[in-house]
C-alpha cells in the first residue's frame, strides 16, 4: 500500500494553483525597491536613500472577524484588515511602511478562496504604499476545520531616528485630534458575535454582518503627508482595549490624556452594540466608538492640522488635551 501527501489531506495542486491565481494582485503592489518576486527563498527589499534609517516593525491578525467573513461568504476585504491592524501600529512612531508579509492558515486549501484573501492582502498593500513581497500558506488538515482560515501579517517601516514620534515632547495643554473610523474595525468582535447571531439583521438599511465587515480604515497615506508640513508629538491606533488602553501609550511620564466623550461622533454601529445591554465603560474599553487613529498636537498648531486634514479627505476633529498627572485616559 502507497500513501501520498494528498491522501494524508494536503493537495499540492490546490497550493499551486492558488499562488498563480494570487500572483497578479501581489504583483500591482511592487516598486522600483521590489528587488525579486515571488517565488524565492527571502524576499528583497532596497531601502533607499536614508541618513539614519530607523526600522519599525508590526505584526498582528484580524481575529474572530473572520468568523462574521466566512458566514457572509465574504473573502475579499478581512486581508485589508490584517495589513491595516500592522501598518497603522507602526505609523504611530511615523514610520513609512515598506514592505508586508502575510501568513495564512486553513484546513483545506480552496485556491479560489484563498486567492480572495490575499487580493485583500494585495488591496490593503496598495492603500498604505507597502509592497507585499511574499508570505505562507499553510494547509493543515485536523488542525483546522475545512472551511476555515486564519490569517495575520507582519509589517516593516522606516523613519530617520531623529524624526521618530514617541510622545517625549507631550506637554501640558496639547490637543488631541481624532481621526474617525470606519467601523469595528478588528477589535472586540468575541463580544460582537455574543452579542449579534443573525448577520442577516438590518441596520440602516444593511445587513449588519456588511455592517461588520468594513474594513479596519489604514490612516498612512494622510498621515505621512501630514507630518512633511505639521509636528505631531505623539499618535495612536486605537485597537484593542479601545481609548483608555491606546491613547496613553502615545503619552510622556507626567502627563495624561482627558477626552470628553460628548465630542467623540460615535457610529451607529456602536450604539447599537451596546443597546443589546453592555455598559458604556465596557463599550470605551472594548471598541473604537468611532475614534481610528489619535493624533496629539500643540494647541497652536490644532486648527491648520484639522484643516490640512481635511484636505485629505480625513474628517478629523477635536476630543480633549493633555494634563499633567499619571497615564490614565480619563473620560469625561
Amino acid at each position: 500500500m502507497s500513501i501520498s501527501y494528498k491522501d494524508a489531506g494536503v493537495n499540492k495542486e490546490e497550493g499551486y494553483k492558488a499562488v498563480d491565481l494570487m500572483k497578479k494582485a501581489v504583483s500591482k503592489t511592487h516598486n522600483k525597491c521590489v528587488l525579486n518576486g515571488l517565488g524565492s527563498f527571502g524576499a528583497m527589499y532596497e531601502m533607499g536613500q536614508y541618513k539614519n534609517p530607523v526600522l519599525v516593525s508590526g505584526t498582528d491578525g484580524v481575529g474572530t472577524k473572520l468568523e462574521v467573513a466566512f458566514k457572509m461568504g465574504v473573502y475579499n476585504t478581512v486581508g485589508i484588515d490584517a495589513v491595516a491592524m500592522c501598518v497603522n501600529d507602526i505609523l504611530c512612531h511615523g514610520a513609512k511602511p515598506m514592505f508586508f508579509l502575510d501568513y495564512m492558515a486553513c484546513g483545506k486549501l480552496e485556491a479560489e478562496k484563498a486567492a480572495q484573501l490575499v487580493s485583500g492582502v494585495a488591496e490593503g498593500c496598495l492603500q498604505s504604499g507597502a509592497a507585499l513581497v511574499g508570505g505562507e500558506t499553510a494547509e493543515m488538515p485536523g488542525f483546522y476545520k475545512d472551511g476555515d482560515y486564519d490569517i495575520a501579517g507582519f509589517s516593516v517601516g522606516v523613519v530617520e531616528k531623529d524624526e521618530i514620534i514617541n510622545g517625549s515632547t507631550v506637554e501640558d495643554g496639547d490637543v488631541i485630534i481624532a481621526l474617525p473610523s470606519s467601523g469595528v474595525h478588528s477589535n472586540g468582535f468575541s463580544l460582537v458575535r455574543k452579542l449579534i447571531t443573525d448577520f442577516d439583521e438590518e441596520l440602516n438599511g444593511k445587513k449588519i454582518g456588511e455592517v461588520l465587515l468594513e474594513p479596519t480604515k489604514i490612516y498612512v497615506k494622510p498621515i505621512l503627508a501630514l507630518l512633511e508640513k505639521f509636528t505631531v508629538k505623539g499618535m495612536a491606533h486605537i485597537t484593542g482595549g479601545g481609548l483608555p488602553e491606546n491613547l496613553p501609550r502615545t503619552i510622556g511620564e507626567g502627563y495624561h490624556p482627558v477626552v470628553e466623550k460628548s465630542k467623540i461622533k460615535v457610529l451607529e454601529i456602536f450604539k447599537h452594540l451596546q443597546s443589546k445591554g453592555v455598559p458604556e465603560n465596557e463599550m470605551y474599553g472594548t471598541f473604537n466608538m468611532g475614534v481610528g487613529f489619535v493624533l496629539v498636537v500643540a494647541e497652536s498648531d490644532k486648527d491648520a492640522v484639522i484643516s490640512e486634514l481635511k484636505t485629505l479627505g480625513e474628517e478629523a476633529y477635536e476630543i480633549g488635551y493633555i494634563k499633567k498627572g499619571d497615564k490614565e485616559l480619563c473620560l469625561i
